[in-house]
């Protein structure tokens, strides 16, 4: 079964670090591209960083050089380091795998998703 589901979410100030993590992706893990997305209030659900199963990452350019993806194959999880975080990067955040070799930052191309996790920041 594949159920992903997000954790590491919260409230941090200005600057600060988060760290995202992600598991439940079952045999997917190890043959999908897998991604974060963020959505806002008020804004269409965007593509943030994408990891294919070879290792090849994307991002997008509003996180380029602050956020990381990154997978832990012996625990089969996917994480996100966050850091430099600014209030635009308050949104729920979403984990997702889809069966293309190569990862992208659209969510068609994406067929399985957790629940999200919420990140707050604050000036």
């Amino acid at each position: 079964q594949v159920q992903p589901v997000e954790s590491g979410g919260g409230s941090v100030e200005t600057g600060g670090s988060l760290t995202l993590s992600c598991t439940g992706f079952g045999y997917v893990y190890s043959q999908y591209s897998l991604a974060w997305f963020r959505r806002s209030p008020g804004k269409e659900r965007e593509g943030v960083a994408g990891i294919g199963h070879d290792g090849f990452t994307v991002y997008a350019n509003s996180v380029e050089g602050r956020f990381t993806i990154s997978k832990d194959n012996a625990k089969n999880t996917l994480y996100l380091q966050m850091n430099s975080l600014i209030s635009e990067d308050t949104a729920m955040y979403y984990c997702a795998a889809g069966p293309y070799g190569v990862p992208s930052l659209r969510d068609d191309e994406y067929l399985y998703w957790g629940q999200g996790t919420q990140v707050s920041v604050s000036s």
